[in-house]
């Protein structure tokens, strides 16, 4: 395949030392134009706002339709599900996977949901100390969302393993990706042996799937990989910003009093936190013909790594963007994709988001930070270990 002419690096954006810290490398990317080549992995890379804002907007031209990893033993493995799929088909697929999570469908789940951040928070509260990327931000999404799912129990308590495993292996094909497909093997096995009709909550999320096969609105060999859909992106994705959520504000103390002073900031700080520390990082798109991006052109069949999180913290977008401002207009941020890819969850992620922050807010004057500990994912961006102490 001929490159395209345009600015060459070396960043190595999958070593651990770049996963754990990626702005500082997404910056140099971002100063050496809207197009730049990785020659170790023989991808372009988009990182300013306005070019992934196009290119998550064109799906004509930048598809998802193989595969949106970016090495092609996922991209095959995975090729025909929601995430890839385009046109008629995703369409398709996407009507099944999201008739369970309109605003107005979550809506009726709204007071289960505050419920059970009451009841959460007040138990954590009244311990004082505790981890929120473990006990505070998996609640809500291993325990209630889980249950709508309605995934068999049998197996469902390695659901987080699968889920970062899934990720990790969106990556390119380095020792981390190989070594993810063993567990990923085991999710994959798990959606075809035990999340058969039978084995369903006959009224959860996953059982739509089969319905929806039945009625002839998908083909029947899809149910089992759209299992996927429901098993990785429901969890990892609103965990991960719940405890970077909590991280921020506890690094942040001035825009906790603001956001208790005006609880009507909720919305824009759930996309703040987003935006600051955008949950994924990154997918990729297939040029389907030549493209010119910001007048470098991008040869048909060149596959493009697409940054959401250095396009939510360009400079050439966001004022002072490394900056955690909840009061910032922020709603254009790309933490949940963008275009017809827009993350089908998102409303369920602030639904949860939304009812942690409200029981949090009249109970916590002030987070202590205590030890933290980042994931090394080569998609994902968040914590392991976020130890806090609340006054």
């Amino acid at each position: 395949m001929q490159v395209a002419k345009c600015p060459k690096s070396e960043i190595d954006l999958y070593a651990d030392e770049s996963l754990l810290d990626p702005y500082p490398l997404y910056k140099q990317l971002r100063d050496l134009g809207a197009v730049v080549w990785l020659p170790q992995y023989q991808m372009y890379v988009l990182s300013r706002f306005k070019e992934v804002k196009e290119a998550l907007r064109n799906s004509e031209t930048f598809s998802s339709a193989q595969g949106v990893m970016m090495n092609e033993r996922m991209n095959q493995q995975l090729r025909g599900i929601v995430l890839c799929s385009d046109g008629a088909e995703h369409m398709a697929l996407r009507r099944v996977i999201a008739k369970p999570l309109t605003q107005q469908a979550i809506a009726e789940h709204a007071q289960l949901i505050a419920n059970e951040a009451e009841a959460l928070i007040e138990r954590l509260v009244a311990k004082k100390h505790f981890d929120a990327a473990t006990e505070l931000a998996q609640y809500l999404p291993v325990t209630v969302v889980s249950n709508l799912v309605g995934l068999p129990e049998e197996g469902r308590e390695r659901m987080l393993d699968w889920a970062a495993a899934n990720f990790q292996c969106f990556g390119p094909m380095n020792a981390r990706t190989s070594e993810a497909f063993v567990t990923v093997k085991e999710m994959i096995d798990y959606a075809f042996t035990e999340c058969t009709r039978e084995k369903l909550k006959p009224d959860g999320w996953a059982k739509m799937i089969w319905d929806a096969a039945d009625r002839g609105e998908i083909s029947m060999d899809k149910p089992p990989l759209m299992m996927n859909d429901y098993m990785g992106p429901s969890l990892d994705t609103t965990i991960f910003t719940t405890s970077s959520m909590i991280w921020l504000f506890a690094t942040h103390p001035e825009q906790w009093d603001i956001l208790r002073a005006d609880p009507s900031l909720i919305p824009g700080a759930i996309n703040e936190a987003i935006r600051v520390e955008s949950p994924i990082q990154g997918f990729s798109r297939v040029a389907t013909q030549d493209v010119e991006v910001d007048g470098v052109t991008l040869p048909k069949d060149a596959r493009a790594i697409v940054l959401y999180g250095s396009a939510n913290r360009d400079e050439r977008k966001w004022g002072n963007a490394d900056d955690f401002d909840i009061r910032r207009r922020n709603a254009e941020q790309v933490g949940f994709g963008h275009g017809s890819h827009a993350c089908v969850g998102m409303h369920l992620a602030r639904m949860e988001m939304t009812a942690l922050l409200k029981a949090l807010l009249p109970r916590v004057k002030r987070f202590e930070l205590g030890a933290t500990e980042r994931v090394i994912n080569n998609v994902l961006h968040g914590f392991a270990k976020v130890e806090i102490t609340v006054h």
